[in-house]
């Protein structure tokens, strides 16, 4: 198939593929329910795609993000004009056209889709007052995560830092753009096999919170119920903790924190509860049971990031060979 007889939603299907499952995973989390349930059923339905085609809608993408910048910075003329000589004035004019003429864009909206970590490993060496405008503009869940990876001392200058700063000229907002773009340009993409179907959409699943994953499965509900059933086959839940053997459960719970493990079996089923507890001496039982007395009314959010933190060791174990999780009927399901 040519490109230009491509869906948008085709191309984004692509587009998500090549990027991985960490950074689809992200970007999942700013699409509406419609746009999720759109987009996985575009991913699975994607088989592989000849390199040619592939490297022609990352282009295609790379071209937008261009338009979208030089919009940005100087508006359309600018745009129009540096596009042209870049690209020619058909393209040029082709480009802005797919872009609503009153795109705004905040600066450092290229740094937000970055995972936190990577954020930091790109700015922890800059000047305080620039990890600080930089912490100003992204989302207040990467700075927090950002600030607590910094030493105390840090911490206290950066947010001293944001809380006094005022009005910034642009030009120093977008010298400082230009300069961390360049890094994380620099750091490069791992190069990914263009294979979407059912496989591709469990992995990107498997790599959100579980909130987002219950969103997803239950707006896949509506649409697409056989779709939903067959990806709740392959994905590894909390809940499937009781179908594990007890050899398994203990090397599991050799890594779980125990304060994880009382805040997760707040919301847990009897089975669950019973398969923990099944391998865990008495006197371990009954400090998670006072934990869990002591600790009182706990949010669903914070029960489910438990249960999550828990799902994500057994993920980890399994990939590294040290358990078996297999995929199916419950009387298949582990081995």
């Amino acid at each position: 198939m040519a490109k230009d007889d491509m869906s948008p939603k085709e191309k984004a299907a692509i587009l998500l593929i090549s990027l991985g499952k960490q950074y689809s995973a992200e970007l999942y989390k700013y699409l509406t329910d419609e746009e999720i349930s759109d987009m996985t059923l575009s991913i699975t339905t994607t088989r592989r795609v000849e390199p040619e085609l592939r490297d022609q809608i990352i282009n295609e993408f790379y071209e937008m993000c261009l338009t979208q910048k030089f919009i940005t910075e100087g508006g359309i003329d600018y745009a129009r004009d540096v596009l042209e000589q870049a690209i020619g004035a058909d393209k040029a004019e082709e480009m802005i056209r797919k872009l609503s003429s009153s795109l705004q864009v905040r600066p450092f909206d290229f740094i937000r889709r970055v995972d936190a970590t990577q954020i930091l490993n790109v700015i922890h060496n800059e000047h305080p007052q620039i990890i600080a405008l930089v912490l100003s503009y992204i989302e207040p869940r990467q700075s927090a995560q950002i600030i607590a990876s910094l030493p105390s001392e840090r911490q206290t200058e950066i947010i001293s830092r944001i809380s006094s700063m005022g009005s910034t000229s642009p030009e120093y907002v977008k010298e400082a753009e230009r300069i961390l773009e360049r890094k994380i340009t620099s750091m490069g993409f791992t190069e990914n096999i263009i294979v979407g179907g059912i496989d591709t959409i469990v992995e990107i699943i498997n790599s959100l919170d579980r909130s987002s994953e219950k969103n997803i499965l239950e707006s896949l509900d509506v649409n697409d119920s056989e779709l939903a059933d067959e990806i709740r086959k392959r994905l590894f839940v909390f809940e499937d903790i009781a179908k594990l053997n007890n050899v398994t459960v203990q090397r599991v719970l050799r890594e779980i924190n125990n304060a994880d493990l009382a805040v997760a079996l707040k919301m847990a089923g009897e089975d669950v509860t019973r398969v923990i507890f099944g391998n865990i001496s008495k006197r371990l039982q009954d400090m998670i049971k006072d934990d869990m007395e002591v600790m009182g009314p706990v949010r669903v959010r914070d029960v489910e990031e438990a249960q999550q933190r828990i799902v994500n060791v057994i993920r980890k174990l399994e990939d590294e060979g040290e358990i078996i999780v297999a995929r199916g009927d419950a009387d298949e399901l582990i081995v």
